[in-house]
């Protein structure tokens, strides 16, 4: 699904700002009318926190958006509305007619609104959000109700369940005849940069693509739905120093342009060879984080003064990568993500996946996979979520490598027939790019059912932490005991996508002391002894970029505080440690 641009063809207008917000079950059609009450909430922005009701911020269920629009003077064009994002499912009403309707909470649908609305029309638009999570749907969880009848959401995941519209809505017109999807991917070959391009059209108009570069210079053109255009002494897409080419595609009838979208276009190459992952055909290095999309007030809303300050946070503490932990992020952090370089890994919304981390929350199953719990329902979920994935972000060169799953049971039986297909399926959709999930520590090289069929071990580990607590020489000799292990039974890279402690701004200790800004740093540090004595470890990603928001628990002060920087994005003793440590590696591991 193309992102809305605006060019000589098509417009896009931002519904963003304050809508009409009211509780209601779908039975009492809230879109047939305006919504009762006098709330009024932000878009885009989860609105568990907006308010000081917890009616609201503890709503199991359906909430409404509503406002007035008016379709601009746009004449003979196809006239569209987009959501970027509807936590967890969403409906869509223009007046009393139901346009669309989707499920899966981070990533965009479309209503087609041509003959509904017409040029300059002004309309009723109502959009539904449903934040209920079942076995079912990706991520996983269960609606309970306790002693008194009241309905509880219970899910698996450690991260808050906000919900609503964090992301944009459009409205958008392209003409009749239209491009409908772009696909890119690119090689090197004798020192020159190909670019392969597949355009998807409505209509019967002939295709031509121009390349221009950074400066606005062509420098390769074609004809056709599909082809490859050469760039010679190309520029390279880099970690640490992106260029990006612009492809124009058109659709034309004769010499009249019909449609126009531009696509900005990296040439890289990314490729695992043995235990190396390789960016251009150079060993890379993964320094940085698994982060969430989350702040204060906000909750999951996308904002774009935290997206600037946070990749000014990564550079300044030398973090070259992160992992969209645990569902893929607004297309603008991958834009940005594009622009400055900065490498990705990016994950599906499948996070839940385990009875033991959940603790049997949707009623103490006795394994998690299986028809009444983890079942094919949840695995067709599972496959949607992956297309969707794929096919909202498979051009961005800033994306190296697909995470299908953070921490599932992949020690239990069945692991193995849920996630064999659903790696076949992305490896079909995206040959490119290679393929893991984040292993739980549960799963270790002996026990794991399924790491042979991915490309890059990635695991998440905790010892100090959740194990040996607080027995930092215990935790230093098991950690490499195991990454050794790993190293042993597969010929692959290991990049740790998860590794800290939770440290509260202010606490200080000189002893060994969890909890404490020391602790935390002491942590870090005894996993990065022995990243530089495993040779097969190519890459160290910190849980957490920033101190995030759970669901309560006695055992979270306010949220996870594993985060090197505060929640509103203070330093605490851990970022300066990794900024000193990743300061000028330029993506090559450090020296043991």
């Amino acid at each position: 699904m193309l992102k809305p641009q605006c060019s000589p063809t098509r417009e896009a207008v931002r519904l963003d700002g304050l809508w009409r917000f009211a509780l209601a079950e779908p039975d009492q059609a809230p879109w047939s009318r305006s919504l009762p009450g006098t709330l009024e909430a932000a878009v885009p922005a989860s609105y568990n926190d907006l308010f000081v009701d917890h009616a609201v911020r503890d709503r199991v269920g359906w909430v409404w958006y509503q406002r007035r629009v008016r379709v601009p003077r746009w004449a003979g064009q196809r006239v569209t509305l987009r959501v970027d994002a509807a936590t967890h499912s969403g409906v869509v009403y223009v007046d009393d007619t139901l346009v669309a309707r989707h499920t899966g909470g981070y990533t965009p649908f479309e209503a087609d609104l041509t003959g509904v609305v017409g040029a300059g029309d002004e309309f009723r638009l109502t959009i539904g959000v449903d934040n209920e999570l079942t076995p079912a749907t990706i991520p996983p969880g269960r609606v309970v109700l306790d002693a008194m009848g009241r309905r509880h959401q219970t899910y698996g995941h450690d991260f808050y369940n906000y919900a609503g519209l964090a992301r944009s809505v459009w409205l958008c017109s392209t003409p009749p005849q239209h491009v409908s999807d772009v696909t890119v991917t690119t090689d090197l070959v004798d020192g020159g940069g190909l670019v392969h391009y597949s355009v998807d059209v409505v209509g019967d108009a002939d295709v031509r693509v121009r390349l221009c570069d950074a400066e606005g210079s062509e420098v390769a053109a074609a004809r056709g739905a599909a082809g490859t255009v050469r760039v010679d002494d190309v520029h390279l897409w880099q970690p640490g120093a992106a260029y990006l080419y612009e492809l124009a595609v058109e659709l034309v009838d004769g010499e009249l342009l019909v449609d126009g979208y531009t696509l900005p276009v990296g040439v890289r190459t990314v490729e695992v060879r043995g235990r190396q992952f390789l960016v251009n055909g150079e060993p890379f290095y993964f320094t940085g984080f698994g982060k969430h999309e989350d702040t204060p007030v906000r909750g999951k809303g996308h904002d774009d003064a935290y997206l600037v300050h946070d990749f000014q946070l990564l550079e300044w503490v030398g973090a070259n990568s992160f992992r969209t932990a645990h569902y893929p992020y607004a297309e603008d952090v991958l834009d940005f993500a594009d622009r400055h370089g900065v490498v990705v890994i990016d994950e599906t919304p499948a996070v839940g996946l385990n009875m033991v981390i959940a603790g049997g929350p949707f009623g103490t199953p006795a394994t998690t996979f299986g028809p009444d719990a983890i079942g094919e329902q949840t695995q067709a979920a599972h496959a949607d979520a992956i297309r969707e994935l794929v096919a909202r972000d498979k051009n961005h060169p800033s994306v190296v490598m697909w995470s299908i799953a953070n921490e599932p049971a992949s020690e239990e039986p069945g692991a193995r027939e849920y996630f064999a297909p659903l790696v076949a399926l992305i490896r079909e959709l995206d040959p490119t790019r290679p393929v893991t999930f984040a292993n739980v520590r549960f799963a270790t090289p002996e026990r794991d059912l399924t790491m042979d069929l991915y490309d890059v071990i990635c695991l998440n580990r905790y010892y100090g932490w959740y194990d040996d607590t607080a027995d930092l020489a215990a935790a230093e000799e098991h950690l490499e005991a195991e990454l050794r292990d790993w190293q042993a039974a597969y010929e692959k890279p290991i990049v740790v996508t998860e590794y800290g402690a939770d440290a509260v701004a202010g606490i200080h200790s000189v002893f060994d002391q969890p909890w404490s800004e020391e602790f935390q740093v002491a942590i870090l540090e005894l996993f990065h002894r022995v990243f530089d004595r495993v040779d097969a470890v190519v890459g160290e990603q910190v849980w957490n970029f920033a101190d995030f928001q759970t669901a309560a628990a006695i055992h979270r002060v306010d949220g996870n505080k594993k985060g090197v920087f505060t929640r509103d994005r203070r330093p605490k003793a851990a970022a300066q440690a990794l900024r000193a440590r990743w300061t000028g590696l330029d993506g090559r591991k450090p020296s043991a």
